[in-house]
Order: C-alpha cells, then structure tokens, then sequence
C-alpha cells in the first residue's frame, strides 16, 4: 500500500532557463522558431504576468525558499572576493520540503546561491548535483591574461552527494561553455528522469540550464544554422528549444508523462546583460535586465503542464511570483503541511488555480527589490506604483544609480503597459490608488521587526534568539 501511494506522488521537473525575456519564445511572439516550447505552453497553462527577481541569485533563492530573496540576504550576485554570500543552511528550499515529502532530488546545472561547502546544492535539500556553483560568465575568467595574478580559483564545474563534501570535476572554460548543456546538464538530467521512474520513485529535478547567459557561445551543432533570423540569439534559442524537447522525450520515455509535472520559467530578463544576442527581447514592456522595476525588467516566460491535472491550453494575466513555486509545488504535491511557520513565506499557494479548482492564483500584488535590497516597486492589479527606478539614457542603465522620484510613480498597466504616462504627472486624483501599496509595504516592514532580514553570507540558526513567534505574520 505504501509503495502504491508514493507512486501516486506526482513527479516536477523545473527547467529554470537563463536572462530569458518575456518575449523570447514564439508563443510570447518571439521570431525564432520554438515548436517544443510553445507545445509544452499549449499543454497547460502560459502565464503573462509572471514576475521574477531583479538578477539570477535573487530570483533562484526565491523559486526555493518562497521567501523574499531580501530576507535571505541573497538579494544581489555577490563578485569575486566579497566574501561568503549565498543561502545560510538554516533555508527551507523546496528541494528539503520535497525529500521530506518522500521525494528523491537533484540539480543539473547552475546553482548561484553559494560557493562554499555548507552553502551547496547537496547541503540545501538535493540528494545530488552536478553543475556550477556561480555563473557562467566565469567559463571566460581563465582566458584573461591577468586571471592568475587575481588569486581567485580557476572556475570548476563540481558534483556532489548529500552528506558528502562536494569534489570538482572538470574546468569551467571556453571550452565546455558551448556543449555543457549538450554534454552534461541535459542527459544527466535525463539519465536522472529515467533512473528514478524505473525505480519507482517520486523525483524533483531542478535543471538551471546555461542559456542566454554570457558568454554565448553557439553549439557547433546549431552555429550559423539561424542566421536569417538572428545569428548567436537564434542558433542558442533553437537548442533551447531541441533541448527542452529532449527533457519531454525523456519523461515520455519513461512512461511517466501523465504524472508529471513540467514547469519552465526564466530567472531574469535580457538585456544589458546579453548585448551580444541583440538586445532586448523582452516583449512590448518598457525595460530590461537592468533597467528596473519597469514590467520588460520582471515580466518572463512561465508555464506548468501535468496532463489530465492541471488544464490544457490556458493563457491566462493572472498573477504570479517566482517566490510562489515552493507553497505551490507543495499544495500541488500534497505536502502543504511542510512548509514552514516558522519564518515569513512571502509565496501564495497557487495550487488550487494550477488544478483548475480556482479562478485566481491568490496574488494580487507584487512588490520588486532592486539589487541593493531596497524596495523598488509594487504592483497591485494592474496599478504599478515606482519608488525607484534607473534610467536608459544617455548611459546604459548599468551604469546608472537608482532615482528616488519626488513622489511615486503610478502607471495603469491595462491601458500603458508601456508605463510611458506617470499618472502622478496628470491626474493627482488617484491618490487613493496608492493605499494597497503601502498596505504591502507596512506589512513587510511589520514582518521585518518581527523576523529581521538576514546579514548576507551571515550564518543564521534561526528566530529563537530574536524572541520571533512559531507562526508568520
């Protein structure tokens, strides 16, 4: 009876792709074929209002903790020789609620939440990883001629096992950048879909899949096949694709497909980061990577399919958060009963609307960090109120300070998505639009006496000390 019941546990497969802007994929409008892609949206639900974090580490600290990344001091991407930065142990990431639940898990890829032992894949929850521990750029750190003299380590893709240290493996060079996805994140992770279905057992695995992140560098494979419709960008958008289509293949191979749940989102928009691909590809919203908290900076690609469960062919506005996954997946798995009251969870459990039993997914309001942990923006409904925000010009927004405005900024994103027309500049009889925002913010502010942020690279034990309440605010 045992072994029948956790058969029934649906398995997840999260496929997290990299600096992915809203409009990228054909489904969103993108120029470059996607057929898989846009197939697997076709099969669940597309959402048009899936909002991220400001940069990779904030977004994937909140996609496996529920949590504001702010709270976990994983706010921004630490640099070389910052010091220890990434998740203290003390998380709750949704690979622990899943092995707890019964599940076994793994990561293939990028990690980005910590580059020390105790602070890794294997240390957060997953039974197994393989991958890198920061980001992708550093494949490009030892072709500097000045690299050595830096004192930093030369770059290593690394594997490990629960329990055990974690061993590097191989270089992380230009030379595995253009086939690591190819070579290893891709057949390892289905190698892994394969392994455990044969096996009987309920899985999660994480997939932090390479691209669009620099440097990019095509497969040979699929180099100069894309040109007439935009060289580098469209030859790593169409192995995105074929590579996505290669995760399905596996789930259907194994005989699972029914009792699966697919997720495939982006951490980041494009943009700044991703000069080389052209640009921004971030749909008809104003902004990019760094050019924030305007919608094109925090809008991104996400859909889910679990046939027979979750219903097919969706498109929806409702609202969702990258910091929604872990209350969801667990609502959707039937272990809501794990996820902490210990500390704030700042996610929505979204699971009923995920199953067709709802027709909102709970959220109506989201509120954006910029890179230095302060509040940047939030949106309620279609009402945007900004409190920060950079500007693109004359200067690449990378190089720009945060602008603190005289007073907010307000924009109705259903008749402007383009957030082009401040109706604080026009129209001073919205003032009232204003109180949901700051409802949000008191309240996070309330929550923050009660349960402090944590010091990034601190290493937090937990509330006790600090005199915090069993339930969250």
């Amino acid at each position: 009876m045992g072994e029948s019941a956790q058969e029934r546990k649906p398995n997840v497969v999260f496929i997290l792709v990299d600096n992915i802007g809203w409009g990228n994929f054909g489904v969103y409008g993108g120029t470059v074929p996607t057929p898989r892609i846009d197939k697997l949206a076709s099969e669940g639900i597309r959402f048009n209002n899936y909002n991220v974090e400001v940069q990779c580490t904030p977004t994937r600290s909140a996609i496996l903790t529920g949590r504001h990344p702010v709270r976990s001091g994983t706010y921004t991407v630490p640099f070389p020789g910052q010091g220890k930065a990434g998740m203290a142990p003390w998380e709750y990431t949704i690979a622990k609620l899943l092995s707890d639940a019964g599940y076994a898990t793994a990561l293939y890829g990028k990690w980005h939440l910590g580059n020390t032992q105790g602070r890794l894949p294997n240390d957060q929850g997953y039974d197994e990883w393989w991958g890198i521990m920061n980001s992708w750029d550093e494949a490009g750190y030892t072709a500097w001629s000045l690299f050595k003299e830096t004192g930093v380590p030369a770059p290593m893709i690394w594997e490990g096992k629960k329990g055990e240290p974690s061993k590097p493996v191989m270089p992380l060079d230009l030379n595995v950048r253009p086939i690591v996805d190819e070579k290893y994140i891709i057949p390892k992770t289905v190698e892994y879909i394969k392994r455990n279905a044969a096996a009987k057992k309920p899985f999660f695995v994480y997939v932090g899949y390479s691209e669009l992140h620099q440097p990019i560098i095509p497969n040979p494979n699929f180099a100069n096949k894309s040109a007439e419709r935009g060289g580098v960008f469209a030859d790593v958008i169409a192995e995105m694709d074929y590579r996505v289509g290669q995760v399905l293949d596996g789930v259907k191979e194994a005989g699972i497909d029914d009792n699966t749940i697919i997720i495939l989102s982006s951490d980041n928009a494009t943009g700044g980061a991703s000069p080389q691909v052209g640009g921004r590809q971030n749909g008809p919203w104003r902004g990019d990577f760094f050019n924030t908290p305007f919608e094109g900076s925090m809008r991104v690609p996400a859909m889910i399919r679990w046939p027979g469960k979750v219903p097919a062919g969706v498109v929806t506005q409702e609202m969702l958060a990258a910091v929604d996954w872990l209350p969801t997946v667990a609502g959707m798995v039937g272990a809501s009963n794990l996820v902490p009251k210990d500390r704030p969870i700042d996610g929505v459990d979204a699971s009923a609307f995920m199953l067709g039993k709802s027709k909102t997914t709970g959220r109506d309001t989201y509120m954006f960090f910029g890179d230095d942990g302060g509040l940047m923006s939030v949106k309620w409904r279609f009402i945007k109120t900004v409190f920060r925000y950079t500007v693109d010009s004359p200067d690449p927004a990378i190089q720009s300070g945060y602008i603190k405005p005289q007073f907010p900024m307000m924009y109705d994103l259903s008749s402007d998505p383009h957030e082009d027309s401040n109706l604080f500049y026009t129209d001073l009889t919205n003032g009232a639009l204003l109180a949901p925002a700051f409802k949000a913010i008191a309240e996070y502010e309330g929550s923050v006496r009660e349960y402090p942020n944590i010091n990034v690279g601190e290493d937090f034990t937990g509330y006790e000390s600090c005199g915090a309440r069993d339930t969250v605010s």
